[in-house]
């Protein structure tokens, strides 16, 4: 898969004086798959996570709180940054094979990633280094 594969949804806020709800994911969303899991995933500042390659699962990110950015690499080297916040209402669809990290971008920030299969130790590869882009454990 190659980075251009990536996508960005725009999800329905519903609003009113009490507050808000936005919709995450639907099972009548063309993007989504399957139900496998749902990953919390907080990131301090200026800290990143990564890198993550799912060989089957397309993850479906959203940031829950804080903003975050998000580094995808493909095979053919392309990359491609998005950042997302928690006032952005977007989900990020990734599909397998392409690598990815996140750094996060305020004090504190939560996402979520949606996974079609569970996971499994064997579906996931993850390393230090992509290119110049060194990520510490």
């Amino acid at each position: 898969m190659t980075v251009n594969k990536i996508k960005i949804s725009n999800r329905k806020v519903f609003s009113n004086s009490k507050g808000s709800v936005i919709k995450y994911v639907s099972k009548r969303d063309n993007f989504f798959k399957n139900f496998g899991e749902i990953y919390f995933n907080k990131v301090k500042n200026k800290k990143k996570k990564g890198w993550i390659l799912h060989k089957k699962n397309f993850c479906i990110f959203f940031c829950v709180y804080g903003k975050v950015k998000f580094h995808f690499i493909d095979y053919l080297n392309k990359e491609k940054k998005i950042i997302l916040n928690d006032k952005s209402n977007k989900v990020i669809i990734c599909p397998p094979k392409i690598w990815f990290s996140i750094e996060g971008k305020s004090k504190e920030s939560i996402i979520t990633n949606l996974i079609n299969i569970p996971h499994s130790d064997k579906e996931v590869v993850k390393i230090n280094k992509i290119k110049s882009y060194f990520i510490k454990n």
